[in-house]
């Protein structure tokens, strides 16, 4: 395994992570403890930018995986649920920890079921950017879903 390989393993997987059981779970788990301090206290701009980076690494470190593993999105990778939590967060500069707690369970819930277009979406790009991209559009619905709940109470 090369140096690039390792590096992409451990970005992908988050470390040790992406070796839990029910990985993606535990993936979102750590997005959402990590949001609040990374993310959410970052301007709008920022945000967004860290989501772009995170699509690109993230696409990019998926696709290496995927090659040595010989699996399409191996439980092994994670990265896209960091993308699809914090996409669930980008609207949101602070929340309560109910609200951050919903928006976890929301994203996590649209991530399982995949409506669509969530689930044809894994094929519209290829390699790591196509595992990225679903994991995007579940955040995008849980974010409108956060928003719906946090409007309604």
């Amino acid at each position: 395994m090369t140096l690039i390989d390792r590096i992409a393993t451990n970005f992908a997987s988050l470390g040790p992570v992406g070796k839990l059981p029910v990985s993606g779970t535990w993936g979102s788990a750590v997005a959402a403890l990590a949001a609040p301090v990374l993310f959410m206290p970052a301007p709008f701009a920022v945000r967004l930018t860290m989501l772009v980076l995170v699509f690109i690494g993230g696409g990019l470190a998926c696709d290496i995986v995927e090659k040595n593993l010989c699996r399409k999105d191996p439980g092994l990778c994670v990265i896209d649920e960091v993308l699809g939590q914090w996409t669930t967060f980008l609207f949101f500069p602070v929340l309560t920890p109910w609200q951050m707690f919903w928006g976890f369970v929301l994203f996590r819930a649209f991530d399982i079921l995949k409506p669509a277009p969530v689930r044809a979406s894994e094929c519209w790009m290829p390699g790591g950017f196509g595992v990225m991209l679903d994991d995007f559009l579940a955040g995008i619905y849980a974010a409108i879903a956060l928003g719906v709940l946090i409007a309604l109470t």
